[in-house]
């Protein structure tokens, strides 16, 4: 039609186990489909997103593991009103009643903590980070990451 233009969405879902292993293969799978997207392996956006998808996959399996089920890495490039667009990433799991603090309640953990940073370095790398309800079940958190331009 006339006046309208298309915007295409790169998509990327795959399930896990949800063990340490499948959050590491998360990871990696993550960045390689980055970089066919056009971001090479050891460059900023590529790196960025190793960190968040490490940090959400990690407390999918750590926080957020059912016995029996699995999570789901979802990375989808969402184009802009101008290039360069957004880069989403989602991490979903099952579980239902143990839900990350929302992005205003998030309070660092003590210099001294052994954990509770993940999410406090998903915020620093993040433009946009949020927790959702899973539609059949369980909770997604997302991370949305401008891309730069070039």
């Amino acid at each position: 039609m006339p006046g309208q233009t298309t915007a295409t969405v790169q998509m990327f879902a795959q399930r896990f186990s949800a063990t340490p292993r499948g959050a590491r293969l998360a990871r990696h799978l993550a960045v390689q489909q980055v970089d066919v997207w056009g971001f090479p392996y050891g460059g900023p956006v590529s790196d960025t997103v190793a960190v968040v998808v490490g940090e959400l996959a990690a407390n999918a399996v750590t926080h957020g593991r059912v016995p029996g089920r699995d999570f789901e890495l979802r990375l989808m490039r969402l184009p802009g009103p101008a290039r360069p667009g957004t880069l989403r990433i989602e991490v979903a799991d099952t579980r239902t009643e143990r839900r990350p603090p929302a992005p205003g309640a998030l309070v660092a953990p003590a210099p001294d903590s052994e954990t509770g940073r993940g999410l406090v370095l998903v915020a620093a790398l993040a433009s946009r980070w949020a927790v959702l309800d899973r539609l059949s079940v369980g909770k997604i958190v997302r991370a949305d990451l401008d891309l730069p331009d070039g």
